[in-house]
């Protein structure tokens, strides 16, 4: 892939993404409704608008637990140094935790806390969380350097498209969908622009990927028409969150909760699929290129067998990447005692998570299938003394392209 093409997409992901951080900030001085603490609660009666500072623990002057509801819950009552404000620097007296079931933890004397701000309170201030943005930028500087280090350009490349993935859907799937717009046909396009852009990026622009790329689209295809039945055959309507109930009220009841279940399914397909269909792309090309003389129909078949062992280690992957995401919710319905487990079973909360299981892992289990016939129709058709010349030829470009640019490494 050319230097230019990869310098300029970055420059366009860092150019866009400027308002993305615009935006969440906006966000999130606007989202006191969903606050769980009774300040913040209050703070959504009031229409005076937060504000956001941070501040230092610098004494806990008293902690314990108290009994709330027959619970032990944790509280402290902590001497806080403002640290942004007209009255920056400026000691408060908070307390955390208690009745407001906000506390898991205790926090420590140094540590640096979000503490939202709302005139019109009679204790116009309280603490949100524990600022945890510093650790998250070096947790995610770990992840780029581990990537860079061993995946080198492959790597770096993948990185840009993950921040070009996570772009569409802050800048394109995202507002449209406030907007009304239909989210089955919305998360569509934004999916082939993911697929494109981060596929080519990670995998480079070869005849490869070019498979690789189709497949994913057939196979996307092939999940959306599954989700849709899956969603109308079992009844689902999209309500089985607390998210989607307060998505009805105010300014965003134009929204189809049908079809953001349906896109949520979609979306959760799509970042696995590059992962089979370029291994099943690459190993059809692998077998072609060990033995030129294989028609597609022994392409088909050897190629299959690999995917076997494929599919076997797939079969797992979603259900638990689901069941982990939704680890609280099953372990309230398992001690639930007042409803036998097929009405648990039939609620929507449940069902929407069996069914989002089952969409994505059928769309897995097919991508190998589907992958394998058009990668083995792509090269079987390619005759073997045409098939050796292009193979011939590339490498020739590649030395080329290394003595063009004074020499370097080969990848």
């Amino acid at each position: 892939m050319k230097k230019g093409f990869i310098l300029s997409l970055f420059l366009l992901c860092t150019l866009l993404f400027l308002p993305i951080t615009t935006n969440a900030q906006t966000a999130n001085e606007n989202s006191n409704t969903n606050a769980d603490s009774p300040a913040k609660t209050a703070t959504a009666m009031s229409d005076q608008p937060d504000t956001y500072l941070t501040g230092e623990v610098l004494h806990v002057l008293e902690k314990g637990e108290r009994d709330i509801f027959g619970q032990k819950q944790k509280y402290q009552i902590l001497q806080i140094k403002l640290g942004e404000g007209d009255r920056k620097g400026e000691l408060i007296r908070l307390e955390y935790g208690g009745a407001s079931l906000e506390a898991s933890q205790y926090l420590k004397e140094g540590e640096t806390v979000v503490l939202g701000y709302n005139p019109e309170l009679k204790n116009p201030y309280y603490i949100m969380d524990p600022y945890r943005l510093p650790a998250i930028l070096w947790i995610l500087a770990i992840f780029f350097g581990v990537a860079v280090f061993f995946g080198r350009w492959h790597g770096f490349n993948s990185i840009l498209g993950l921040g070009f993935s996570i772009l569409v859907l802050a800048q394109f799937i995202i507002p449209n969908l406030v907007d009304g717009q239909n989210p089955l046909l919305i998360t569509f396009a934004g999916a082939i622009l993911i697929i494109l852009v981060s596929m080519y990026l990670a995998h480079g622009i070869s005849r490869k990927t070019t498979v690789a790329v189709v497949s994913t689209f057939a196979t996307l295809a092939t999940a959306i028409i599954l989700a849709l039945w899956f969603v109308s055959w079992s009844k689902l309507f999209g309500l089985g969150s607390e998210e989607s109930f307060f998505l009805q009220l105010g300014s965003f009841d134009k929204i189809d909760l049908r079809g953001l279940l349906l896109s949520g399914m979609i979306i959760g397909t799509l970042g696995i699929l590059d992962d089979i269909t370029s291994a099943q792309s690459a190993a059809i090309f692998e077998l072609k290129d060990a033995s030129p003389s294989f028609g597609w129909t022994e392409l088909y078949r050897r190629g299959l067998k690999i995917g076997k062992e494929h599919i076997a280690s797939l079969i797992n992957t979603l259900a638990l990447a689901y069941a982990g995401a939704s680890l609280p919710l099953f372990l309230l319905f398992s001690i639930n005692s007042t409803q036998p487990l097929w009405v648990i079973l039939n609620g929507e909360f449940i069902a929407e998570e069996i069914v989002r299981t089952l969409v994505g892992s059928s769309a897995l289990l097919l991508a190998v299938p589907i992958t394998t016939a058009l990668a083995a129709w792509y090269w079987g058709n390619m005759e073997a003394d045409k098939f050796r010349t292009m193979q011939q030829t590339l490498p020739k470009k590649r030395e080329r392209k290394l003595l063009e640019n004074g020499g370097g490494r080969r990848e």
